[in-house]
C-alpha cells in the first residue's frame, strides 16, 4: 500500500482542517516549497496536494505554486481542489502534475468525467468521492448530494474510472480512525477499481488494518503533523504505487 502524505493549500500556506471546516484551520507550514521539500528529503515518492481555495472558487487558485512544488522537488504529485475543466488538467499536466482528481464534477457532470477519461486516460484521471453520512459531499464539502458513495463509485468504475480517493468528512483531520466500514464497502463492490484511504488515520495500526481491507493507498495528514506518525514511519510502510 502507498503512502501518501498530504499537503493542503490554502492563501499559500499548508493547512489541516477540522472535518472539513474552513473556519477550523491550522497552519502547520506557512512555506509550502519547504514543506514538499522536506517530504522528499525523507524519501517519500508521492505526495497529494489539494488546492482548497480552488476547491472553493471552482477554479485552480494555487497553480503556480503547485507548479513550483512540482520544479522544486521532483516528488510525483496527484492534484485535486477545482478542477472543473479539461483545460485545467491539461494545464496541470503540462507543468508535470501526475494525476488529476476530479471531485464535485462528477457528481454535477459524470460526462465530464468520461470525457477527461478519453482524452488524459485512466492513468492520469483520479475520482475523488468526499461523503458526510455516507452522501457524497461537493463544492468544497459545503454542500451534500442525494447520491451515496458506493452508487457514485459504481457508475464511475462503468466509466472507466480505475483509482478513487475516499473520504469520510466526519473522520477528516479528527484522528479518531478511518471509516474501514465504508472502505471494506467499497472494497467488496468494486471489481477492477482501486480506492486510496483518506480521513481519520492516526496510528500505524490504522495503516496495516487499512492494508488487509486491500486499499492500494492511504492519505495521511494531520497524523504526520501532530507528530503520531514520522516521516520514518511513512516512508518504512511504503508499498507498491498506486
Amino acid at each position: 500500500m502507498q503512502i501518501l502524505p498530504a499537503i493542503d493549500i490554502k492563501n499559500g500556506r499548508a493547512v489541516r482542517l477540522f472535518k472539513g471546516d474552513f473556519k477550523q484551520e491550522t497552519v502547520v507550514n506557512p512555506d509550502v516549497l519547504a514543506q514538499a521539500r522536506a517530504f522528499a528529503d525523507a524519501g517519500i515518492h508521492y505526495i497529494h496536494v489539494v488546492d482548497l481555495d480552488g476547491a472553493l472558487e471552482g477554479k485552480a487558485v494555487n497553480r503556480d505554486l503547485i507548479a513550483a512544488l512540482k520544479v522544486a522537488t521532483g516528488l510525483k504529485v496527484e492534484v485535486g481542489g477545482g478542477i472543473r475543466t479539461l483545460e485545467q488538467i491539461q494545464d496541470y499536466l503540462n507543468v508535470g502534475i501526475d494525476r488529476l482528481i476530479i471531485g464535485s464534477m462528477a457528481v454535477k457532470n459524470p460526462d465530464f468525467v468520461k470525457e477527461a477519461l478519453a482524452k488524459f486516460g485512466s492513468h492520469k484521471i483520479v475520482v475523488g468521492i468526499d461523503a458526510k453520512n455516507g452522501m457524497v459531499a461537493t463544492e468544497g464539502w459545503l454542500e451534500t448530494s442525494n447520491l451515496d458513495y458506493v452508487s457514485l463509485a459504481l457508475e464511475m468504475e462503468k466509466m472507466g474510472v480505475r483509482l478513487f480517493v475516499y473520504t469520510d468528512v466526519d473522520r477528516d483531520g479528527t484522528l479518531t480512525g478511518p471509516n474501514f466500514a465504508h472502505y471494506e464497502n467499497l472494497v467488496a463492490h468494486l471489481t477492477s477499481a482501486k480506492v486510496i484511504a483518506s480521513g481519520g488515520i492516526h496510528t500505524l495500526s490504522d495503516l496495516e488494518r487499512l492494508e488487509r481491507i486491500g486499499l492500494t493507498g492511504t492519505i495521511v495528514g494531520k497524523a504526520y503533523y501532530n507528530g503520531d506518525l514520522s516521516l520514518k514511519d511513512l516512508r518504512e510502510f511504503e508499498g507498491e504505487p498506486c
